[in-house]
């Protein structure tokens, strides 16, 4: 058992636990054991390449290093086993070394997103009871100096900011890492190793804990239908703090299989490519909206993608017609991924028909993942029934991190979470996505929770109700339209106001509406609540709900 159990976390029953272990699921592997070994294994293999402003390789036996002193200096500083650190750093080199030494620390990183602003990192650090923040000084234009400062003047935990660049008042990151000293402890693979974020649908995200073993399992499996192994060379195009570009298999399946990992700084064709060819890069994961800018660039480029021999696609739901259009215009093969940063994650196989990898989400990755289509009463529909799915299994989550009322209404007494998506399921086992029962926006992979537009819209005097939705949309899957109704009397608004109002409190720019549309009333159901279905299917926004951001 853990030597550091944590009672904010749910965990397996016994019995379950005992299971996986007997299945060899869970093989008393730790993230920084893993390293460690694939370091002593092929010291001289290339683990990391950060393509600029200068060019970096790593080598396994570098990274193993670099985690061990950045270690030794966290610790250094006051970081503890448990502690949790809030990261923040876009696709660099430093955002690897800095989640391997944690992992060695014992503490658990927060994994946050380049998007985040004020009000999430703020609560993240809050909630957490962070003791340290790690930053870049810039990145796309946004200054995390000035955010950082602020967040940690309102944070009493927050002790520390690392800053990757100029430091400004804080700490740079390259003053930390000193000559390591034997501690004495080593995590345990049933610690957890770090918190991820859910998609929420109430405002502020849950937090997902993740332990060694689970998590690796996670890996494993995933490189096992990938086909990934010593020679793949992925490029990491999404945020390396996803879920999906971590996992699935992401940068840490490949680490894990002693691959190679290529940080892509801006997942445009034109950068991507150029490294898919200069890095014969063999494989890479997208979500939907950017797999079809992909197909469209592809046939036209002049660079060589010849190297590209998969293409995970996740996320979202793809539709299937961009999914027959991406193997001619890339020259690869299409795997569909889908799952959720709780667990439960599905692909296509390397062996599926063409019809079967173009039509469906894939299947579990284990044979211990259970799965279960119920109706609103939790009865199992008829097989080929849609309903929603519940699971549980090796690498599932039995409850959220300091959430106990929401882990109630989010999982079944007997343990199987209920994921809020409506699927079928095929005698093969394969799961067709149908969409979300939650009431959550998936914006081109981007989770947002309508509560959290809708309070901030309403602080407005002019405002009286709003009510926020998800529209499809063929580029992102859904986007936001947010429905106003006015105050009698009030001054009137533009579209323009309200998406500025939004932006203005801090949030991530996804989150800002796309369209904007005022009116008079909302469709109400049968007992009187607003009806969001019916405002979704009467979403005829006019020219004043696409004025521009």
């Amino acid at each position: 058992m853990s030597a550091f159990p944590s009672p904010d976390a749910p965990t397996w029953p016994d019995e379950f636990a005992e299971r996986y272990r007997a299945a060899g699921h869970w093989r008393g592997e730790t993230f920084g054991g893993v390293l460690r070994e694939r370091a002593a294994a092929h010291p001289d293999r290339v683990a990391i390449v950060d393509p600029g402003p200068e060019r970096r390789e790593w080598t396994y036996g570098e990274l193993d290093v670099r985690a061990s002193r950045m270690a030794a200096g966290l610790a250094a500083r006051g970081i503890s086993p448990g502690d949790r650190v809030v990261v923040q750093l876009p696709n660099i080199a430093e955002f690897v070394e800095v989640v391997f030494a944690l992992f060695r620390i014992g503490a658990l990183p927060v994994y946050a997103l380049p998007a985040h602003r004020e009000t999430e990192i703020e609560y993240f650090c809050s909630f957490t009871e962070a003791v340290a923040y790690v930053i870049p000084d810039r990145h796309a234009g946004f200054d995390h100096l000035a955010l950082a400062s602020k967040v940690k003047a309102r944070t009493p935990s927050l002790r520390h900011v690392f800053v990757v660049g100029s430091p400004g008042g804080h700490t740079a990151l390259s003053e930390v890492p000193c000559d390591p000293v034997d501690t004495g402890h080593e995590p345990a693979p049933d610690d957890l190793a770090f918190l991820q974020l859910s998609g929420g649908t109430t405002g502020v995200p849950k937090l997902i804990p993740r332990t060694h073993d689970d998590y690796i399992y996670s890996l494993r499996g995933s490189d096992e239908i990938c086909g990934v192994d010593g020679d793949t060379r992925f490029l990491v195009v999404l945020p390396a703090a996803h879920n999906f570009p971590m996992s699935s298999p992401g940068w840490l399946g490949v680490l894990y299989a002693g691959g190679t990992v290529v940080m892509c700084p801006s997942p445009d064709p034109a950068t991507a490519f150029a490294l898919v060819e200069s890095e014969r890069v063999t494989m890479t994961g997208l979500v939907p909206p950017l797999a079809l800018v992909w197909t469209e660039a592809g046939p036209g480029t002049a660079h060589d993608l010849s190297s590209l021999e998969l293409v995970l696609v996740g996320g979202a739901k793809y539709s299937e017609s961009a999914a027959r259009r991406l193997e001619p215009a890339l020259g690869c093969r299409l795997m569909q991924v889908f799952g959720m940063a709780e667990g439960l994650v599905n692909y296509t196989r390397l062996d599926d028909d063409h019809e079967t990898v173009v039509t469906t989400q894939g299947r579990p990755i284990s044979e211990d993942d259970e799965i279960r289509v119920v109706d609103d009463a939790d009865e199992d529909v008829p097989e080929g029934g849609f309903g929603h799915l519940l699971t549980r299994g090796p690498y599932t989550i039995r409850g959220y991190w300091r959430a106990p009322e929401h882990d109630a209404r989010a999982f079944t007494d007997d343990g199987f979470y209920r994921t809020g998506d409506i699927v079928r399921r095929l005698p093969t086992g394969h799961l067709v996505v149908e969409g979300r029962a939650k009431d959550q926006i998936n914006r081109g992979g981007e989770k947002v929770a309508p509560e959290e537009l809708e309070n901030i819209i309403l602080a407005h005097p002019s405002v009286h109700d709003v009510c926020v939705v998800g529209v499809a949309d063929a580029y992102l899957g859904e986007r936001t339209l947010a429905y106003v109704i006015l105050r009698e009397g009030a001054e009137a608004l533009k579209p323009a106001a309200v998406k500025r109002l939004v932006r203005e409190r801090g949030v991530a720019a996804y989150k800002i509406p796309d369209l904007v549309e005022f009116v008079e009333a909302f469709p109400q159901t049968g007992i009187g609540k607003v009806s969001k279905k019916g405002l979704r299917t009467e979403a005829l926004p006019g020219p004043a709900a696409s004025a521009p951001r």
